[in-house]
C-alpha cells in the first residue's frame, strides 16, 4: 500500500508515511521545531497537521488504507442502509401502502368504476356513446345508460368511432366511443387515424385485461398503448379506480386543446367492475399454505386494496380549461396592412375555421363583412349557404394564380393545393393554422408565406375584420371569378345531357339531387368517382352540413358519419352519397339504423366497379384487374335488414319521383337505400386517384 501511495503522490513526495508507536497516530518527517527532536511525542500533532496541509490526498488515502474498519465500513453501512430504506419506501409507495393509510377501501360498496367514467362524460355534456359491446366494458355501458347517455351499438367498431367523429365535427365537443379489448380496439385504428388527420376531438375508451394479467397471456390482451400512441394526442392506462376521473378530464381537455385530435384511455377490466366481483376473481377463496403462498396472498390482497382505496371519494368531474392558441395583435395588424393594399385578394377556408370557440354564424358574418371572394373546403363547405356571391366554386387553381394576396385560413399546402405549387410566386401569402408543422408544410419547396400565424383561425378572421371595416376591393375581380364559375357550370349542364352507354348519366342524376335537397339537409359523402363528381355539383345548404373523410381519403365513413349526424340533428334530413364500392363497408349498419330507429337516405351511384381506379389503371397498365364489381341489388340487401329499398335505372323522368318517395319514407321513420344504376362519363378524366 505504501508503494502504491508513493506512485500516486508523484514529485511532491518527500518521505513515506509510517505508523506511530501509538495506535491511531501517523507521523512524517517535517520541519523541526526548535528545541524538539523531529518525530518526538511533543511534535507529533504539529507534524501531522503539516503533513495534512502538504499531502492531504496521501494522508487521507493512507488513513483509509490503514484503518478501513474505522472509516470505510461505517460509510458503506450508512450508504447501504440508506439505499435499502429508499428502496423500501419506493416499494411501499408503489404498492400504495402510504395511500391506504389515509384512504380506506369500502369493501361493502357495490359501486363500480364504470359509474365514475359515466359521471365524467355527463359532466362534459356527452349525450351519445357509440360502442360494440364486450365484457371488458359492460359496466361502463350500463352506467352511461343509467345516467341518460344514449348508448348506440354498431355492427363494427370502426363505425362507432366514425360516428363519434361526426358528433365531434358537428357539435364542437368531444365525440366518444367505447370498445372492448384486443381485436375490438384494433378494428378502430383506421377511424382513429382518420380523426387524427381530420383534427377531430374523439375520445376512444378501450377495455383491457386486468392490471395483474397484462403481459401474461390473458384473453384479448395486447400492448394497446404502443398501438395508439402514434395515433393520439394523449394516451393513458388507468391503474386504480381513483385515477379514472382525473385521467378522463385530462384526456377530454387534451382532445380539444391546441390542434384538436383523438385521445385514448385504456380501462383494465378490474378498474371498471365492483369490489366484490374483482375480489372473487383475484384473491384465493381458501387461505394458502406455505410461506410463498402467504406472500402471494398478501400481495394480491394489497393490490386489491390499492386498486379500490379512495375509489368513491368526491372529485371534480367537470371540464378543465382549454389551451387554444391565439394570434398576437402585432400579427393581426401586419396581416391587415397586407390585405389593405391588395387588389385581387382571395381566401381559402379549411376545416379549422369552423372549430370552437367562434360560432359558424359569427364567422360567416365576418367573411361577408370582409367582402373577399373565397373558396371553401372540408368542414367549411356550406359556410356561406347556397349560391352566395362571395363563394367561388370552380377553377380554384387558375384563380389562385391570379390573386395578389391569398389568405389560407385553416387550409394546408398538401396534395389538395398541389403542395403549394398552385400559389403564384408573386402573390403575398398569409397562412393561419393552429398547428405550426402543418402550417409550414412544403414552404421550403414550392411556396413561401409572407405571414405565418399560429393561432385559432375563426378568432383570427373575426379580429381581421374588426380592423378592415369599410375596406372595399375592386368589383371587377369578383365578377371575373364568377364569370369563370358560370362558364364551368354551363359545361357541367352540357355533360349532364350527354347520353351514356347504359343506365343513367351520373352528372344528370346529381344535378337532380341538387335540385331536390331541402334546406335542412346534411350531406355525408363516402366514395370515389361518384362522390368526386358530387363535390362539383351538389352544394351543402349551410355551415356544418357537409361531412367527408378529410385528407386521409378513407372509404367506409358513410354509415358512421350518418349515424352521428342524425343523432346530433334529428330534425335534419341526412343524405348519404355512396359509391357502390364504398357502400360495401356500410351496408350492414342499416341493421343499426333500423334497430335504433334512425332514418337516413342513402343514394348509391352503382356503376359496377371501382371506377376512380380503373379510370387510370386501364389506359396506363392495360388491365382492369380487381376493379370490376357487379350491378348488385343493394336495395334488396337493405330490405333484408329491415330498411326500405328503391331502384333507379333507365327511366330518367323517375329520378325526382323516386327521390321524393325516399324522402317520404324517411319522414315516416325508415332508413332508405336508393340503388341508382349509372353509366360512365368522362366528367372526371385526369382526376387524382393516388
Amino acid at each position: 500500500m505504501v508503494t502504491a501511495l508513493r506512485t500516486r503522490v508523484g514529485p511532491d513526495y518527500r518521505a513515506p508515511m509510517t505508523l506511530g508507536r501509538e495506535k491511531g497516530t501517523a507521523t512524517a518527517p517535517g520541519p523541526a521545531t526548535p528545541g524538539r527532536a523531529p518525530g518526538s511525542r511533543d511534535t507529533k500533532g504539529a507534524e501531522f497537521l503539516w503533513s495534512q496541509r502538504r499531502f492531504p490526498c496521501r494522508v487521507m488515502e493512507t488513513l483509509t488504507a490503514a484503518d478501513p474498519a474505522g472509516n470505510f465500513f461505517p460509510s458503506f453501512v450508512f450508504l447501504a442502509c440508506g439505499t435499502l430504506v429508499a428502496a423500501l419506501l419506493g416499494a411501499a409507495h408503489r404498492l400504495g401502502l402510504f395511500y391506504q393509510l389515509m384512504h380506506k377501501v369500502d369493501k361493502a360498496s357495490i359501486q363500480h368504476g364504470g359509474e365514475n367514467v359515466a359521471a365524467v362524460l355527463r359532466a362534459h355534456g356527452v349525450r351519445f356513446l357509440f360502442t360494440l359491446v364486450g365484457g371488458h366494458i359492460s359496466p361502463l355501458l350500463v352506467a352511461c345508460e343509467k345516467l341518460g347517455i344514449r348508448v348506440v351499438d354498431t355492427r363494427h367498431e370502426v363505425t362507432a368511432v366514425f360516428a363519434a367523429d361526426a358528433v365531434a365535427r358537428l357539435t364542437g365537443t368531444v365525440g366518444v366511443a367505447a370498445v372492448t379489448a384486443g381485436p375490438g380496439l384494433t378494428n378502430t385504428v383506421t377511424a382513429v387515424k382518420n380523426a387524427q388527420i381530420a383534427q377531430s376531438p374523439v375520445l376512444l375508451l378501450g377495455g383491457a385485461a386486468s392490471t395483474l394479467l397484462q403481459n401474461r397471456g390473458a384473453l384479448q390482451a395486447i400492448d394497446q398503448m404502443s398501438l395508439f400512441r402514434p395515433l393520439c394526442k394523449f394516451c393513458a392506462s388507468v391503474r386504480r379506480v381513483r385515477d379514472l376521473v382525473p385521467t378522463l378530464r385530462a384526456a377530454m381537455a387534451a382532445a380539444q386543446s391546441g390542434t384538436p385530435g383523438p385521445v385514448f384511455v385504456e380501462l383494465p377490466i378490474d378498474v371498471l367492475y365492483p369490489y366484490f366481483m374483482v375480489q372473487k376473481e383475484m384473491v384465493p377463496a381458501k387461505p394458502p399454505k406455505g410461506l410463498m403462498g402467504r406472500v402471494v396472498s398478501w400481495y394480491l390482497e394489497n393490490h386489491l386494496a390499492n386498486l379500490f382505496a379512495g375509489a368513491w371519494e368526491s372529485r371534480p368531474e367537470g371540464p378543465l380549461p382549454l389551451d387554444i392558441p391565439q394570434a398576437s395583435p402585432q400579427q393581426v395588424q401586419r396581416c391587415m396592412e397586407i390585405l389593405s393594399r391588395a387588389k385581387r385578394p382571395l381566401i381559402v377556408l379549411g376545416s379549422q375555421a369552423l372549430l370552437p370557440p367562434t360560432p359558424a354564424d359569427k364567422l360567416r358574418a365576418a367573411v361577408e363583412t370582409l367582402g373577399i371572394p373565397c373558396f371553401l373546403g372540408g368542414m367549411a363547405r356550406g359556410l356561406l349557404g347556397r349560391n352566395h356571391p362571395l363563394h367561388i366554386r370552380q377553377n380554384r387553381s387558375a384563380s389562385l394564380k391570379k390573386a395578389d394576396v391569398v389568405l389560407l385560413a385553416g387550409a394546408v399546402c398538401d396534395f389538395r393545393l398541389s403542395y403549394g405549387r398552385v400559389l403564384s410566386r408573386s402573390s403575398k401569402i398569409i397562412i393561419v393554422n393552429r398547428n405550426r408543422k402543418e402550417m409550414l408544410l412544403n414552404s421550403d419547396l414550392f411556396w413561401k408565406p409572407q405571414e405565418a400565424v399560429q393561432g385559432d383561425v375563426g378568432s383570427f378572421v373575426v379580429k381581421l375584420v374588426e380592423g378592415l371595416k369599410g375596406q372595399t376591393w375592386a368589383s371587377d375581380w369578383i365578377e371575373e371569378l364568377r364569370q369563370a364559375d358560370r362558364q364551368k357550370e354551363q359545361a357541367f349542364r352540357e355533360k349532364g345531357l350527354t347520353p351514356v352507354a347504359q343506365h343513367l348519366n351520373p352528372v344528370r342524376v346529381l344535378q337532380l339531387v341538387e335540385e331536390t335537397l331541402p334546406d335542412n339537409s346534411i350531406l355525408v359523402v363516402d366514395g370515389g368517382d361518384f362522390v368526386g363528381t358530387a363535390a362539383h355539383l351538389v352544394q351543402p345548404r349551410g355551415p356544418l352540413c357537409w361531412l367527408d373523410p378529410g385528407a386521409f381519403g378513407t372509404l367506409g365513413v358513410g354509415a358512421g358519419f350518418a349515424l352521428g349526424a342524425k343523432l346530433c340533428r334529428p330534425d335534419a334530413e341526412v343524405w348519404c352519397l355512396f359509391g357502390d364500392g364504398a357502400f360495401g363497408y356500410s351496408l350492414i349498419e342499416f341493421d343499426t339504423f333500423v334497430r335504433h330507429k334512425i332514418p337516413v337516405i342513402a343514394l348509391i351511384g352503382n356503376d359496377a366497379g371501382w371506377t376512380q381506379i380503373s379510370r387510370e389503371q386501364v389506359p396506363s397498365l392495360g388491365s382492369n384487374v380487381a376493379c370490376g364489381l357487379a350491378y348488385t341489388d343493394y336495395h334488396k340487401a337493405a330490405m333484408g335488414l329491415g330498411a326500405q329499398g328503391l331502384l333507379l335505372s333507365r327511366e330518367k323522368d323517375q329520378v325526382v319521383e323516386v327521390l321524393r318517395d325516399a324522402q317520404q319514407q324517411c319522414r315516416d321513420g325508415h332508413p332508405v337505400v336508393v340503388n341508382i344504376l349509372i353509366g360512365r362519363t368522362d366528367f372526371r378524366d385526369g382526376s387524382i386517384a393516388v
